[in-house]
């Protein structure tokens, strides 16, 4: 076997052949915009048995679902702000993933909380109690402790093990606990897609939903400029901060996020996260990531994102300052603004309640709306709970349009590549290959048996290969370099590294592709 279930491989030619026929039928449902959500609701209504087509102007996870922290967390925060509900709901979320959606993407990572003289023992008091209704919550969703350990205290010595960079100078130790670290929101965006794709969706990228009604919309293949009619039973607007472009009466207010990219080495080798307390932030703190790819993400900020939304966001210096003056109160070594190689922002479509609240206290709460015409728009939520935001949106559009589904199934439906662990822990492939490709890992490194060169590293200085590239053009659905560096892998969050990768990407690209 030299490639995945042919249902399943997502391209340019199955693109090409699933555009030509779809103004010729009637779907069941459309599904516009394919980050999380929107691929979430793809699968989740093709897995019922409707007939489906989920289109995008861009590409798989070109929004906010390739912008977040890439963790799959269980709700403490919303926890601590009474938001019991959203909590439970995330911890529920968190243990599908982990134990049988998509376990090869999801791992535990050990979170340390430094007891820096800046923490106060009230406030150490007060997070060990956090922690501890964390991992209520992991109890209380039925994740057992052989997936995500409990929580303990930690001596200064041990701290330092875990995250050597801290500052040792008053140090009484630290609080550890645990949560889901995705290997990449981007590939969990793959995953979902051509999982619905191998459930009958057709997923196309590059078509732009230019007007939307209640039993279809206007599309405009951007790769052409050809417009066409799709017509639907229902229509489901997952467009995230674009939503409210799409359908009258969706107010939306934005917040942005910004995280830092940072070589590993700049962090002394970090091995655990870190939960960094905010100076006057009450119960926020910054995270610092270590990826396992040489390199660390620090943020996150929550800031206001008024005026026009951009395709492409971008962080402000102001935020990254910010980042850098949080990051050197807990760490011993100087991290400057030339340490920085990379910085990225997204946008949380957060819905406008009028309260005129801080955006970092709106509710992550997700809500479905139904406009007069009958359009379905889901907003809100985050990266954690997509498939619940997902069936949600599904369960909606049946109900408005009478349409005939079975169960939601996506709960128990392992994605492409997922396996038990025993079996991923099996497979005859390098382990960041499985982390990311699970039990098509193997298929991967068959490539390298007709070109060798395939398993070379793009790059000097990441572990990214080749074959990942060649796979991502032959079964991903990447059409562009952008797609290759950007989304399919994560070369481009540093523009030196994107900048050097880009002749091996555009190497690979049939000449049919976007270039």
């Amino acid at each position: 076997m030299t490639g995945p279930d042919p249902r399943t491989s997502l391209n340019a030619a199955r693109r090409e052949r699933e555009l030509a026929a779809l103004p010729d039928e009637v779907v069941d449902v459309l599904v516009v915009g394919l980050g999380a959500t929107g691929a979430g609701a793809a699968l989740e209504a093709a897995s019922r048995g409707l007939s489906v087509a989920a289109v995008d102007a861009h590409d798989l996870a070109f929004g906010t679902s390739r912008w977040s922290s890439k963790l799959i967390h269980g709700g403490l925060r919303y926890l601590a702000s009474g938001q019991v509900d959203v909590a439970h709901e995330s911890a529920v979320e968190r243990g599908v993933l982990m134990r049988r959606t998509a376990p090869h993407l999801v791992r535990a990572l050990p979170f340390v909380l430094p007891l820096t003289p800046l923490v106060s023992r009230a406030q150490a008091a007060v997070s060990r109690s956090g922690m501890r209704a964390g991992d209520l919550l992991r109890l209380a969703a039925r994740t057992p402790r052989s997936v995500l350990p409990g929580p303990r205290r930690l001596s200064a010595v041990e701290t330092l093990r875990l995250a050597p960079a801290l500052r040792p100078l008053g140090l009484r130790g630290g609080l550890l606990s645990w949560d889901g670290q995705l290997c990449d929101d981007a590939r969990l965006v793959t995953a979902l897609a051509r999982t619905a794709a191998g459930h009958g969706a057709r997923i196309l990228t590059r078509c732009r939903a230019v007007e939307l009604t209640g039993d279809g919309a206007l599309v405009r293949d951007e790769l052409t400029g050809r417009e066409f009619t799709v017509r639907a039973r229902a229509v489901l607007n997952a467009a995230g901060v674009w939503a409210g472009g799409l359908v009258d009466g969706v107010r939306l207010r934005p917040s942005r996020g910004t995280h830092l990219v940072l070589r590993a080495e700049t962090l002394r080798g970090l091995s655990a996260g870190l939960h960094v307390p905010i100076p006057g932030g009450g119960a926020r703190f910054m995270l610092v990531l270590p990826q396992g790819d040489g390199r660390v993400y620090v943020g996150l900020t929550d800031e206001p994102a008024d005026g026009p939304i951009p395709d492409v966001p971008e962080p402000t210096e102001g935020e990254i300052g910010f980042l850098l003056d949080v990051l050197g109160s807990a760490v011993d070594v100087p991290v400057r603004r030339a340490d920085v190689v990379g910085a990225y922002a997204g946008l949380r479509p957060l819905l406008d309640v009028g309260n005129g609240r801080d955006t970092a206290d709106i509710s992550r709460r997700h809500a479905v709306l139904t406009s007069r015409d009958g359009v379905v728009t889901i907003v809100g939520g985050k990266l954690t709970t997509y498939r619940r935001m997902a069936q949600d949106a599904v369960d909606a559009a049946v109900r408005a349009r009478g349409l005939t589904a079975g169960p939601s199934r996506t709960a128990r439906l392992p994605l492409v590549g997922a396996a038990p662990r025993a079996r991923l822990d099996a497979l005859d492939a390098p382990a960041r290959l499985v982390h990311r490709y699970g039990t098509e890992a193997p298929l991967l490194t068959a490539l390298g048996r007709d070109d060798p060169a395939l398993l070379e590293p793009v790059l000097p200085n990441l572990p990214v290969t080749g074959a990942e590239l060649a796979w991502a053009v032959r079964h991903e659905g990447a059409l562009d370099a952008g797609d290759l560096l950007d989304r399919r892998t994560r070369i481009g969050l540093v523009a030196a590294d994107r900048k050097a990768a880009l002749p091996a990407a555009e190497a690979l690209l049939p000449d049919a592709a976007l270039h």
